[in-house]
């Protein structure tokens, strides 16, 4: 008759009771503005997801006409909201180079748009 195998001792409750306890850091919630649709700005504006990505020449102009430009999860974050992802959205001094440089790389964009018919381009580098 064949016996039962033996238990062995430290078994996965005991390497699991045994392990260090979980680390707190900082966690960042990143969530995709692509994926989700859309995103809150800084001041509080929601932006929706209208189109994209779109081609070269509709992002050429959105870079001069849009209201508002962002460089998206490549870009920097919004110094008031650590922690959660909020595009800064470039001064009109910074929006010129801010095209050159991504125009000069391999890039997707996508427009943005928010009450009052307010548009924003959405710039994605690849690297």
């Amino acid at each position: 008759m064949p016996h039962k195998p033996r238990r062995r001792a430290g078994g996965f409750a005991e390497v699991l009771a045994a392990l260090p306890p979980k680390e707190e850091h900082e966690y960042w919630n990143l969530d995709d503005p692509l994926a989700s649709g859309g995103f809150v700005d800084a001041g509080g504006r929601y932006w929706r997801l209208a189109r994209g990505p779109v081609d070269r020449r509709l992002a050429k102009r959105l870079a001069v006409d849009a209201d508002e430009m962002t460089l998206g999860l490549w870009g920097r974050l919004h110094e008031a909201s650590p922690g959660v992802f909020v595009p800064a959205l470039l001064t009109p001094e910074e929006r010129p180079a801010a095209w050159l440089d991504a125009s000069a790389l391999e890039y997707l964009a996508y427009e943005f748009r928010a009450s009052g018919d307010r548009t924003l381009l959405y710039l994605v580098v690849r690297c």
